[in-house]
């Protein structure tokens, strides 16, 4: 006891009780706060560190408190008795205990978010982690601007159900669909109705980002010339399902050669070996070994079985040992330079390709290019 006691010295603990100023009393909850979070702590301590950090919960100057909340606010100490006294405290004590405090447990949230008001529940919203319970409950609770900084927290768990809701509730708020588009992760059938709902600048962001079901994939393809930009290809190398969706491309006719050819010119690889032992019938490992595996006459082999035209074995050859050579780097913007450098390599070593093909490809080769200057000059 004699460690702490020298830490939590007798004069500073005089002075958070009977300082004659507020400024002197702050001083000294911080220094105390401080001390508390850095010590290491046995039980009979711990006792001793709550009933002095009570004491600061409970004076009467708001500096005081304050700064209690703020030097506290990351801390596991904070005994949670005090972390909620704090949270139902004026906005300046409790806003950066509820933003932070890994003390409180759901149903601490979930009282804070039933009656604490807008501005604590935007609070919750905004915190490190959220568990789906109250990510769930906030979005029952929140009104819109509460609900846009829970869905623009990547760090919130939200169910699939969750983000359903979000969707029911805010359907005609920009700000709502904004932030759930720009998530880093959506369920496929978040994507699938969130498409219908947004505007075209917000939907080439999302077919950009996020996973379509082939289904829905060609639908938007085959349904609508507006949205030509929409590119199969993009989708082939995102799909979460790679054999589900090979396969479907297949059942509708939709698996070309001049698909194979664009996927693996982007370095789609798996698109690739999937789509080859669907059209061949071969088990995916068994394709896998002689695209990669069995030299040149492996993959003509498989290409044959495939039935793939054999004046685009070349240029599948090509795609191949062009992927075989180039690798990611690690640096930014990693995947459009290796997609670039892989259409470039497979163009200049690929005589077979159709015009067309090639037109595609070089459209998409500048594309990449100009939105690996974008990124750099931002």
């Amino acid at each position: 006891m004699a460690t702490t006691r020298a830490a939590l010295t007798e004069h500073d603990i005089r002075m958070l009780v009977k300082g004659a100023t507020p400024d002197e009393r702050a001083l000294a909850a911080h220094k105390l706060c401080r001390t508390i979070d850095r010590a290491e702590l046995d039980d009979e301590q711990r006792v001793l560190a709550g009933e002095i950090l009570r004491v600061m919960a409970a004076d009467a100057a708001e500096l005081v408190r304050r700064a209690m909340a703020v030097t506290l606010r990351n801390s596991p100490t904070l005994p949670p008795d005090v972390a909620n006294r704090l949270a139902r405290d004026v906005e300046s004590v409790s806003l950066p205990v509820i933003s932070f405090s890994p003390v409180f447990s759901d149903a601490d949230l979930a009282e804070i978010i039933r009656l604490g008001g807008p501005v604590r529940q935007l609070a919750v919203a905004k915190r490190p982690r959220l568990s789906r319970k109250v990510a769930a409950l906030l979005v029952e609770e929140g009104g819109e601007d509460v609900v846009v900084a829970l869905c623009a927290n990547d760090s919130a768990r939200m169910s699939e159900s969750a983000l359903q809701r979000v969707l029911e509730r805010f359907a005609k708020s920009e700000k709502v669909l904004t932030a759930v588009a720009y998530r880093s992760v959506l369920p496929l059938s978040v994507t699938e109705r969130l498409i219908d709902m947004v505007g075209d600048q917000l939907r080439d962001h999302i077919l950009a980002t996020h996973p379509l079901s082939a289904e829905r994939t060609l639908e938007l393809i085959l349904d609508t010339k507006e949205r030509a930009t929409i590119d199969l290809v993009d989708q082939a190398g995102r799909a979460t399902d790679v054999k589900a969706f090979a396969a479907h491309l297949h059942g509708v006719d939709r698996l070309s050669p001049s698909l194979l050819l664009r996927a693996l010119a982007h370095g789609h690889m798996t698109f690739f070996e999937w789509g080859v032992a669907e059209l061949s019938g071969v088990p995916h490992h068994r394709t896998w070994l002689m695209i990669h595996d069995a030299g040149i006459l492996g993959l003509k082999a498989i290409c044959e079985r495939a039935g793939l035209p054999p004046r685009l074995f070349p240029a599948f050859r090509a795609g191949v040992d062009a992927f075989h050579a180039l690798e990611y780097d690690g640096r930014p913007g990693d995947r459009e330079r290796f997609q670039e450098h892989m259409i470039q390599r497979f163009l200049t070593a690929s005589p077979a390709v159709s015009r067309e093909d090639s037109d595609y490809l070089l459209d998409r080769a500048d594309r990449l290019a100009e939105r690996a200057r974008t990124a750099v000059a931002g």
